[in-house]
């Protein structure tokens, strides 16, 4: 289906075709047409499906009928990180280029002149308002802000901002909206919990659902089983074979991704990390640059997967298995994304077995795997290495049971002293013969 199948404004229509948008993705083609009827709605479909314009296209459409935003607030759209928040701005802008709208996006990690001017900006008024909750609210809590003639409140990634914890302050910004409103919630997934909300603050919701918490078929999705000390050395090897090319690496913790990105850089690899603990100019830099090609790796922490549209990704690969199967849906999303093509390779050592079968059988897919031989063993090293004897052969394992009785050395012989343990090790005490 088409845009222009659509009843939308020739204005944004010329903004859509300035910007090489001509077809619609599944749930544009089911969404907008809701959102044009004014009815609530609840839409379902996983990352990289064109969520963000399946909202903003008809509000913007139904915006331009509304006077101008003088003091006043007309739309609210939460969004659950400030890098999201940062793109639905970018493609705000670009929607309505031809239209009269005014938008601004309030999120945290600015300083103290950054948060001045976004209280101005929302006691100015704006026919959009691009927001996470704990700014609004933050913003909200300091007065001055005419949130009364909201017409429509749209919460983007409903299911991660819950998991971030913001059930309450959503409510509490809820509570301050007019009753007569337009709300629409976009989620990836439909937990017990995004229900609750959508009982307490939509009103008879039409409900889409497009291919919930699954990859898109696009993807080529495929995993390495091998030992966590070979992961590095993999990762490596498949960098080196994909110069040139836009990579995103996903690791379970900051402290992973900080030293997977070192350790990168040292093989020659231009690699940039993003996590928590970067402030938000470190981050837009790293994401300036990977646009640009100056960074061809990026290193991220689940921070990452979510809400960050960046063309191109050509692979994302999992070095550490995600705990829950809907992260490894989000990973794997920031490639073929605008239905191009895109890979996605997970690392499978030991200890992400169950992870990964988990994540294999929640999402009913079958992973193409391979087992990757061990290289040599380094110290610490998370696998058993088969020593040599003083001949160079490789050392033959005793024979024998727990208990330590062998047919070496017989046990308890006549002869033979037993070893005596004067302190329990089961206490910590050092055994002494």
């Amino acid at each position: 289906m088409l845009f222009e199948d659509f009843d939308l404004s020739d204005d944004l229509l010329d903004a859509l075709y300035a910007m090489h948008f001509e077809e619609c993705t599944p749930i544009q083609e089911q969404a907008i047409p809701v959102v044009l009827d004014r009815r609530d709605l609840i839409a379902i479909a996983q990352t990289g499906t064109g969520k963000t314009a399946a909202y903003l296209l008809p509000v913007i459409d139904l915006l331009a009928e509304l006077p101008e935003a003088d003091g006043f607030v007309n739309c609210i759209v939460m969004a659950p990180t400030r890098e999201l928040a940062q793109q639905i701005e970018r493609q705000m802008d670009g929607f309505s280029y031809y239209l009269p709208l005014s938008s601004i996006a309030v999120y945290g990690g600015t300083d103290g002149a950054g948060f001045a001017r976004q209280q101005k900006g929302m006691k100015a008024g704006a026919d959009v308002v691009i927001a996470t909750p704990g700014r609004l609210q933050a913003l909200l809590q300091m007065g001055g802000i005419d949130l009364s003639k909201v017409k429509y409140f749209v919460l983007d990634e409903a299911d991660r901002m819950l998991d971030m914890g913001f059930y309450d302050d959503i409510m509490a910004i809820a509570k301050l909206l007019p009753k007569e409103r337009q709300t629409l919630l976009f989620s990836a997934t439909m937990p017990p919990k995004i229900r609750k909300l959508a009982q307490s603050i939509l009103n008879d919701p039409v409900e889409v659902k497009i291919a919930p918490s699954r990859p898109v078929e696009k993807i080529k999705q495929s995993a390495i089983f091998c030992y966590e000390d070979d992961k590095q050395h993999i990762l490596t090897d498949i960098l080196k074979q994909r110069r040139g090319e836009r990579v995103i690496v996903f690791a379970a913790s900051k402290h992973g991704v900080r030293d997977l990105s070192r350790d990168l850089r040292r093989c020659g690899i231009k690699a940039a990390e993003i996590h928590s603990d970067l402030d938000q100019q470190q981050r837009e830099e790293t994401i300036r640059g990977f646009r640009s090609g100056r960074i061809e790796v990026i290193v991220a922490t689940d921070l990452l997967a979510r809400g960050i549209d960046i063309d191109e990704v050509m692979l994302v690969v999992n070095y550490d298995v995600p705990r829950e199967p809907e992260d490894y849906v989000h990973r794997v999303g920031r490639t073929a994304r605008a239905n191009a093509d895109g890979e996605a390779v997970t690392l499978v050592g030991p200890r992400d077995r169950r992870a990964f079968s988990r994540v294999e059988s929640t999402l009913k897919i079958k992973i193409a795997a391979e087992n990757r031989p061990a290289s040599s063993p380094r110290p610490g090293s998370d696998r058993p290495a088969s020593r040599p004897d003083d001949k160079g052969k490789p050392r033959q394992p005793r024979k024998g049971n727990r208990n330590g009785k062998t047919g070496n050395k017989p046990a308890n012989k006549p002869g033979n002293k037993p070893r005596v343990f004067r302190h329990s090790p089961e206490k910590g005490g050092n055994p002494q013969q």
